[in-house]
Formats: structure tokens, C-alpha cells, sequence
């Protein structure tokens, strides 16, 4: 990225020197002409001046050019700068130290038709400008590698909220810019719903976004993974890939916040790709986007998963996960069956995932026959804030059977939906160094713009924890916190938002934090935050909850109860026909 000073053609200098040339050669006393020899030699020396001002002109002009797709070119930085690191050139640095990674990958024998792509990019930003339609047109296969012109330039905003604005970084553009074109801040139409969600094989017309008619076995899946200098996150992606049953529908995005040279990139087999073509990570090299940070430019999971959700292309599914998970054997058919048996199209399954000691099998096969769900959570202390936080969850064979479960609350390290939640929610870009507190943000606003929220009822994939066997080797892995002298401060400012963003801190004016694209970022019209903390006995004033609400939702009255009401397009449940307000019991037998 640079300014439009820094790309003024160098060649005009050398205009202005032959301007005050000849005009020196004009006031000059007439002298005997030069032989013919020294009028060659001047020619000469005159020309190879201006190609060597255009030249150097050129490699400037390609320099500044966004260039997401390769490698950081060191060589010309150290021409450009002259071999100097001065402050300017440090911005610069830490600025563009973001690209797509193809570490391991290169070396399979690609061979890209970039004239070719250019003039397919060209002839699709030609038909987005003619469709006036907020959803793009669903493609398959797809990559943001073949997208160079669809980046922009942002703020970091770590360091934006430290007063420096100057850090930029170069992003991918969200598939859909704005989300409330597609949801209208109304209940968005299973019609329109319908238009999100790519299919691998077209229909007559060769149309992808092709909605129910799509067969299962056909629907795509977007994988997002946000890692922070995680050793295992190549282990997520072969299990990913080499456990699903249809791979071909599956693709990953991964955010790889690393430290080059000192960590292993996500994308990276273990070994060459010309010595072992069947690893997963070479077989599927063109369904794998990993867009590489710099470790100092991580700013906690919010904005690694806001990366992720830049990186969705209109799939018809979205799952998210960690970066240290294990798969089991033909999971992608197995959560598509859960979803759909919710017969709610704003169904959005989600948990904190079991640990994987005593929970797979070496085929694959999952040995658990109990489910986490989501329903204990209460305030606590941080960030000079009091926000909700999820403690642990029970886990217990399901009392719902032949679909997941209907929980208040929804949980960041799993969730899997249709793709049109995360064009809805996209992750607030201001948020940096936020942790706790992110799964109220999105889960509340998710609720208004009408989702909601399942545990599955057989769990798909197991969580690598820093406990028993896998706690050494867990304990060795870095956090982003390590960053967080860099960014002191910023997490206070993020979380006033994030609170009152979703109306949790109404003691605080709303002049003290920041309001910037909070329609994009914000809530939707189907229900408020006010009807979600009243139904399930969230005091904001007092900051309390109503104790055991587990009770009523795990024992399935909560599923029974709410779910009768699912609309009939399977667009949501409808809240408007919910009196119920949740109430502690234990505090009604105590009084008695």
C-alpha cells in the first residue's frame, strides 16, 4: 500500500534535466561542433539514462501494487530501500506482513494463466456492476487466490485503537459488503435465502446457488480456522479433509497469525509435495486459503475470525472451529443430516467440544454417546467491564432424539450453519483484543436478526485440550496475549462496544465508545437483545442471571416448548408466540 505521492512516475525529473539542458545548450557562446563520434557516445549516454529512470520507475510502479498472492518480495525491499530499515519502511513492514500462504504448495507444478485470470476478473466485476443484487452469483470451486483485485486496504485496528493509524494491512473484501442488504433489518425471506449457498454441480441454466434442489451429498462447505502459532493446525486441516466423505465440497480457510521462520505455517505438509502427492494438504491444496499474519499483528480471536469471515465465498454451509481438533470419519455427512433435521434454516448448531482422550477411535469413529449443550453462563469481572461468561457446560446422552437440541446460547470454538449466518454476523472489525465476552456478541446478535441456537445431538469433532496426556505439549503453544503490551488498552475500549453494542451496559453513555459501521456490525430488527435477556433471566441493570437454567433446558422443555413454533418456511421460530420467562426454580421452592 503506499500513497499516490509515493507512486508519482519517476521519469519526470529526467524531463525537467533535458528541459535545463537544451536550455543551457541554447545560451551558450557558439562553439565548434563535436565530432560524430562524441555526438554518438552523448546519444547513447542520454538514452540509457532515461531507460534506467523508466525502469526504476517501473519496478517502484509493480512494487506498490497489491500483490496478496505471493510471497513478500525481499529482494526488491531492499532495493527500494537501499539496504536501510528506517521508520517509514518499519510501518511498512509490519503493515503488509499479511499475505496468502503456499508454503509446501508451489512446489506440485502449478502453472497459473494469470493473463487469463485477469481477464476473468475483469469480465466478473463487469456482471457485479450490472446485477444490482446483494448476493453475488455462486461459484465453484473457488479461492481467494484468484481474486488479486478484490483486496482492501484497512486500518489495523489494534493499532488504530492505540492512536496509529498508519498500520495498514491488505484483506480480502466480505463476499456481501453489507449485511443489511440481505437482511433488511427484517426477517430475511427463505426466498432470498435460497439465493446463498454454492452447489458443486450446476443446474441446466448453470446456476450453483441452486437452494433446496441441491443434493446433500452436493451442498459445499466453508471450514474457517482461526490459529495463533498452533503446531496442530495442519493436523485440523488433514483431519478436515481426509475424514470428510465428499471432500471435494469441503473448503478451508484458515487465519494463520505465525512468526516466519520460527513457526510451522498451516498450509505446510510435512513433506514435499513432490515426494508424497496423496498427503491432504497436497490433494487439496485448491480448497485450502490460508492468509498469513504476523504473530505481532494478532489482536485475539474476534478479528483472526473477522480475517475468516472475509475469506467465505458462498458456500452452502459454515462451520468454525479451533485450530487443534480431530474429525471423525464421514462428519461432514453427519452434521448436514443434524442441521437439516432442525427443519429451521436459521438453525446454527453449536458447542463447546468434548476432549479427545477417550472420544475417537484410530478409524475415526467417534466413541462418545454424550453432548455438551449450552445453558450455564453468569457475569463476572474484566476489561474494567461485568460481561456474561460461559462457564462449563453439562454433558449427557441427549434427551432429544433424531436432531440436535434447542439451547439459549451459542459457543465460538464449534458452530455449524447454513452460509448465509456468516454473511448476517459478520465478526465487529472493532474488537481488538477481545476474548471473553466474544460469544455473547455474536450469539445476541445472531438472536436478533432471527437464528438459533442447537447443540448437536452427536458430536462430530474432538477439542485437544491442555489436560492429562496432551497438557505438555498443549502448554507450549504461545497466546496472542503475549501481545498485549503492544495493545494495552485496546480490549477496555472494544469491550465498552461490544456491551453496548448489544445493550448489556446501560449505565454507560454511549459516547464513550465507538460507534463506527455499528449498523454492519450490530443488531438486527426480528427481536431485541431486550426479549433474549428477558426470556432467559438476564439482569443487565443488576448484572445477574436466574440460576438453573439448565434445568429447563436440558431436560428438553426448553426444545418442546419453543420449537413449536418454528415458521412455517422453516425461517426461524417465531418469539412473538413466547410468553415464557425463565425464572431460577430453586428460588421459588426456597420461598416455599
Amino acid at each position: 500500500p503506499t500513497s499516490n505521492k509515493q507512486q508519482t512516475p519517476t521519469h519526470n525529473p529526467t524531463s525537467k534535466r533535458q528541459q535545463a539542458t537544451e536550455a543551457t545548450i541554447a545560451m551558450a557562446p557558439p562553439r565548434a561542433a563535436p565530432s560524430s563520434g562524441n555526438n554518438n557516445r552523448i546519444g547513447l549516454t542520454l538514452i540509457a539514462l532515461v531507460l534506467c529512470f523508466y525502469t526504476f520507475g517501473l519496478i517502484i510502479e509493480v512494487w506498490h501494487l497489491p500483490s496478496p498472492n505471493h510471497r513478500r518480495r525481499a529482494w526488491l525491499g531492499k532495493l527500494t530501500d537501499g539496504g536501510h530499515s528506517g521508520s517509514s519502511r518499519q510501518l511498512l513492514k509490519v503493515g503488509g506482513n499479511i499475505n496468502l500462504s503456499k508454503n509446501g504448495i508451489s512446489d506440485v507444478g502449478e502453472t497459473d494463466d494469470e493473463e487469463a485470470d485477469d481477464a476473468e476478473g475483469s469480465q466478473d466485476d463487469e456482471q457485479d456492476d450490472e446485477n444490482a443484487d446483494p448476493i453475488p452469483r455462486a461459484t465453484w470451486p473457488i479461492s481467494i487466490r484468484d481474486e488479486d483485485g478484490n483486496f482492501e486496504e484497512v486500518i489495523h485496528p489494534g493499532h488504530k485503537a492505540k492512536g496509529h493509524p498508519d498500520v495498514m494491512m491488505m484483506v480480502p473484501r466480505f463476499w456481501v459488503d453489507d449485511p443489511v442488504s440481505v437482511h433488511m433489518n427484517t426477517l430475511m425471506t427463505r426466498e432470498l435465502a435460497m439465493k446463498i449457498g454454492s452447489c458443486i454441480k450446476p443446474d441446466a441454466d448453470g446456476n450453483q446457488a441452486r437452494g433446496d434442489s441441491c443434493l446433500l451429498a452436493d451442498r459445499t462447505i466453508y471450514v474457517a480456522i482461526a490459529s495463533y502459532r498452533d503446531w496442530q493446525c495442519r493436523d485440523t486441516v488433514t483431519s478436515i479433509f481426509q475424514r470428510a466423505k465428499y471432500p471435494e465440497r469441503v473448503r478451508v480457510g484458515v487465519v494463520d497469525q505465525i512468526v516466519e521462520g520460527e513457526d510451522g505455517p498451516c498450509d505446510a505438509p510435512y513433506k514435499p509435495c513432490k515426494e508424497d502427492p496423496e498427503q491432504e494438504l497436497c490433494k487439496y491444496k485448491s480448497q485450502l486459503d490460508v492468509f498469513q499474519v504476523g504473530a505481532e499483528l494478532a489482536i485475539g480471536p474476534v478479528f483472526a475470525r473477522h480475517l475468516g469471515h472475509r475469506i467465505y465465498r458462498g458456500e452452502y454451509y459454515y462451520m468454525q472451529s479451533d485450530a487443534h481438533v480431530t474429525f471423525t470419519r464421514g462428519w461432514d455427512v453427519d452434521v448436514i443430516s443434524q442441521q437439516e433435521a432442525t427443519k429451521n434454516d436459521m438453525a446454527v448448531l453449536s458447542t463447546y467440544l468434548t476432549d479427545i482422550v477417550g472420544s475417537i477411535d484410530a478409524n475415526g469413529n467417534s466413541l462418545r454417546d454424550t453432548r455438551p449443550i449450552m445453558c450455564n453462563t453468569d457475569y463476572e469481572d474484566g476489561q474494567n467491564n461485568r460481561y456474561l461468561r460461559h462457564g462449563s457446560q453439562p454433558e449427557a446422552q441427549p434427551t432429544i432424539h433424531g436432531m440436535p437440541e434447542l439451547q439459549p446460547y451459542w459457543a465460538a470454538g464449534y458452530s455449524f450453519s447454513r452460509g448465509h449466518f456468516v454473511v448476517n454476523v459478520p465478526y465487529d472489525f472493532y474488537q481488538p483484543m477481545i476474548f471473553q465476552g466474544e460469544e455473547m456478541s455474536i450469539g445476541i446478535r445472531g438472536f436478533t436478526i432471527g437464528y438459533d441456537f442447537y447443540a448437536p445431538e452427536r458430536s462430530v469433532c474432538f477439542h485437544h485440550y491442555a489436560e492429562g496426556r496432551n497438557k505438555r505439549l498443549r502448554d507450549k503453544v504461545p497466546h496472542y496475549w503475549e501481545n498485549s503490551n503492544q495493545y494495552n488498552g485496546a480490549g477496555v475500549k472494544a469491550m465498552f462496544r461490544l456491551l453496548g453494542v448489544v445493550h448489556m451496559n446501560p449505565e454507560i453513555s454511549p459516547d464513550r465508545w465507538d460507534h463506527s459501521e455499528e449498523e454492519k456490525y450490530g443488531l438486527g430488527g426480528v427481536r431485541t437483545p431486550e426479549l433474549f435477556y428477558e426470556t432467559f433471566g438476564v439482569d443487565v441493570v443488576n448484572k445477574r442471571t436466574e440460576q438453573h437454567l439448565c434445568q429447563f433446558v436440558e431436560s428438553g422443555n426448553m426444545h418442546r416448548e419453543f420449537t413449536k413454533f418454528i415458521r412455517p418456511d422453516g425461517m426461524g421460530i417465531d418469539y412473538s408466540k413466547i410468553s415464557f420467562r425463565f425464572k431460577d426454580p430453586m428460588k421459588r421452592l426456597r420461598v416455599g
